[in-house]
């Protein structure tokens, strides 16, 4: 049974690089300092969003159909990730006061339909 890479030490949790690389089919070894990817440190509930996130093309209702979780909830998952990944999170809409939801719809920045759904928290 093959063993995922792990991207943080066991122990004390800091990144692990990998420093050798060996090709099963003719033997070959390579060692050297390689760096993994950045997903390669994400935690296993993160890639499995990710997974769910790109079969769903984005689409939040069929991720919250697939995970069994609430709007608020794929949204949070979401910026997790953002944030893991090395990315400045911006707050969400849902973390908008109503003025600015309100401002935002007297400059016709969304919709009356977007402006109700945000404000009850949808």
């Amino acid at each position: 049974m093959k063993k995922e890479v792990l991207g943080n030490c066991p122990v004390c949790q800091s990144k692990l690089k990998v420093v050798k690389l060996h090709c099963e089919h003719c033997k070959t070894s390579i060692e050297g300092d390689f760096v993994l990817d950045k997903f390669s440190y994400l935690s296993k509930e993160d890639k499995l969003f990710i997974e769910i996130f790109i079969k769903n093309r984005g689409n939040i209702k069929e991720i919250e159909k697939d995970l069994g979780i609430s709007y608020p909830t794929v949204r949070r998952n979401l910026d997790q990730v953002i944030g893991a990944l090395g990315y400045n999170v911006k707050p969400s809409e849902e973390e908008l006061s109503k003025k600015e939801i309100l401002e935002k719809l007297s400059k016709g920045e969304i919709t009356s339909d977007e402006a109700l759904k945000r404000l009850k928290g949808e």
